[in-house]
């Protein structure tokens, strides 16, 4: 019996120090620091950009249009090419044009003749006139009679070169360099009749525009910081804007800020910002609807944290979790701005040189110490952040 009890006495003995072991072992676990990885907070310049949605638009938009009434005889140009300035597009017939100047010519020289029997009568009547031979009533005829037919050659001078003009305008030319669409005639059609006839549309693509619409509410917002200095204004010049496509994607080519109107639209509430872009390839087409990335103003002394480092209380109020000197964490609110690159800009409750949580923010508790994991990050998430 009292083998078996010594025995017995023994594994409650093993089995009391197995369980101080694991309790001490907890305890230990319990007292090790959470794991967290910080980042060190730095101001930079930041641009401020908006995103603005709008539509492409051509810069120059030229309605081609009949002059002169007459038949459409032929169309020289290929539908949807590029043309230059002064190329032919149409020839109207010119056999009635040609036959005015024709005419216009004849009255001219008629007129030149009268113009020089009249003077040659003028200067007869000078020299009579001295000699008491005639009288100064028929002197004044011949003086008068003179000048009605100098103004009878100006006005078939001008009659001329009025044939002249509407012989030229029989030969349609293209006012702009651009891309022309669909001939709007045909040959054999009568254009002109009694009013310009719209023959074709050329529009200038590159470079191109993009009308964009921003709320009054945004640019006034803008301005009020611009006043207070939290912001300054970029030159007109030095702005830049990056457009994305219908489809996501963004356009490879930088565009700039043209300007902003003046005008609010009474329906909306809103006005135009045009941008413009290079258009080498014909890749944006007017009418596409589009976004633009605008940077509109810049932050000289901005800070910004990962959007992962920032959490919400129950009332919605973004805060972070910061580390101090003696490695305790602490919550942080602060006032958020836009999100620039998956960033958060901050534009209040942060300062150079605070330790912001940007990992292992679900261990750590604030009041609590944690310890620093400052093994290098991987290239792909360093880019990122």
């Amino acid at each position: 019996m009292s083998g078996k009890l010594l025995a017995g006495l023994g594994l409650i003995a093993l089995a009391l120090t197995l369980s101080a072991c694991d309790s001490s072992s907890n305890a230990e676990e319990q007292a090790s620091p959470a794991t967290v990885r910080i980042e060190t907070i730095k101001t930079q310049p930041l641009s401020i950009s908006s995103e603005l949605s709008g539509r492409i638009a051509a810069p120059r938009i030229a309605e081609v249009r009949a002059r002169v009434a007459g038949v459409v005889l032929q169309r020289t140009y290929r539908e949807g090419s590029d043309v230059k300035k002064g190329d032919v597009l149409f020839r109207i017939d010119p056999a009635p044009f040609k036959a005015d100047l024709d005419s216009a010519e004849a009255a001219l020289r008629k007129a030149e003749a009268n113009a020089f029997q009249a003077r040659l009568q003028e200067q007869r009547y000078a020299q009579l006139i001295e000699d008491h031979a005639i009288s100064g009533q028929d002197y004044d005829n011949a003086r008068a009679a003179a000048r009605q037919t100098a103004a009878d050659v100006a006005a078939s001078k001008a009659a001329l070169e009025r044939a002249k003009l509407n012989l030229g305008y029989a030969t349609v030319t293209a006012p702009i360099s651009g891309r022309i669409g669909r001939a709007l005639v045909t040959e054999g059609a009568l254009v002109g009749q009694n009013e310009p006839t719209p023959l074709a549309l050329i529009q200038q693509l590159n470079p191109i525009h993009a009308d964009l619409t921003q709320s009054t509410r945004e640019l006034n917002e803008l301005r009020r910081a611009l006043r207070s200095g939290q912001l300054q204004e970029v030159g007109q010049d030095q702005a830049k804007a990056t457009l994305i496509q219908d489809d996501g994607s963004v356009y490879p080519l930088p565009g700039k800020l043209l300007f902003s109107d003046i005008t609010v639209d009474p329906g909306t509430g809103q006005i135009i910002v045009r941008s413009e872009f290079p258009n080498p390839d014909l890749d944006l087409l007017p009418g596409s609807f589009i976004r633009v990335r605008l940077e509109q103003a810049t932050i000289q002394n901005g800070i910004t944290v990962p959007q992962r480092a920032v959490q919400r209380d129950s009332a919605g109020i973004a805060q972070v979790l910061t580390v101090d000197e003696q490695m305790r964490v602490a919550q942080q609110p602060v006032q958020l701005g836009a999100v620039q690159n998956n960033r958060w800009i901050v534009t209040g409750g942060l300062k150079p040189g605070d330790r912001v949580v940007i990992e292992g923010l679900q261990h750590a508790r604030p009041g609590e110490k944690v310890q620093i994991d400052e093994t290098p990050l991987p290239l792909a998430q360093t880019a990122g952040q």
